[in-house]
């Protein structure tokens, strides 16, 4: 079952809408994006069959992060047809190595063949999700030998950004993630011909007021470059309930009775 404000994000994304979570550490602000992301990768594949080619990407501020990212969608993926990859300075660049590598990283385990483990097999045949980092990513559009994963043949396929922990990227940061945002769009436009549609989501842990969260649909929509509604009743930022265990006894049809009335 889901909490409410992951059923809240999937119909935002069903409806079209980039959208910001603000909610707890551990209240499932990765599955926000994840499912609608998901979702979208097997209804394409159910009707045009799998193929390579990013359709979505998700920044992280360090590798930690995406690694256990990683391992979530190894649990996710299993069976699927898929692809998914980390992109970052763990990453060898031969698949030789890194098979060995991820052998070293992960015993007793086997490993997935949708999972796509060297930086040469990634520039091949790029992930539908693909793992990376904002130093990376920098390197990816600066490359010529990473430039595949943008070209005519997989980077029409583009259509999800998620960031992860997005109130890091404040200030010069935040300014700076910005223009790189911008140029990755700009880059697949000129090798495509076509300009991106991307879903945008950002989430954070980072809780402020109910007055604040206009400006935190603000702020996305400066580091994104794409619209999130700051208006009151159309509001692109989801917070979580609360529902705390008094509250569900005034809600129950007896009220506030006593224990022996309710044994009884």
């Amino acid at each position: 079952p889901l909490y409410a404000h992951q059923v809240k994000a999937i119909r935002k994304a069903v409806a079209g809408r980039n959208y910001a979570v603000v909610t707890g550490t551990g209240s499932g602000k990765t599955e926000c994006f994840l499912l609608p992301i998901l979702n979208d990768i097997f209804s394409e594949f159910e009707t045009d069959g799998p193929s390579a080619g990013v359709r979505a990407m998700v920044l992280y501020p360090m590798n930690a992060l995406a690694n256990d990212q990683l391992k979530r969608l190894r649990s996710l993926l299993a069976g699927t047809d898929i692809t998914f990859g980390r992109y970052t300075g763990d990453t060898e660049e031969k698949e030789s190595k890194a098979v060995l590598k991820w052998a070293e990283e992960n015993p007793h385990e086997r490993r997935l063949p949708n999972e796509i483990i060297s930086r040469e097999e990634i520039r091949k045949n790029p992930p539908n999700i693909l793992l990376t980092n904002y130093s990376m990513l920098e390197h990816l559009l600066l490359r010529p030998k990473d430039a595949p994963l943008f070209g005519k043949a997989f980077g029409t396929k583009w259509r999800h950004i998620a960031i992860d922990e997005a109130h890091v990227y404040s200030g010069t940061l935040g300014t700076e993630i910005a223009y790189l945002l911008r140029r990755l769009k700009s880059r697949i436009e000129f090798e495509t011909g076509t300009k991106p549609h991307l879903h945008c989501y950002a989430t954070s842990a980072t809780i402020g007021t109910e007055d604040d969260m206009p400006k935190v649909a603000s702020f996305a929509s400066d580091l994104f470059g794409e619209h999130f509604s700051p208006n009151a009743g159309d509001l692109d930022v989801i917070t979580s309930e609360r529902c705390l265990p008094q509250d569900a006894l005034d809600q129950r049809p007896w009220g506030r009775l006593p224990l022996s009335a309710w044994l009884d």
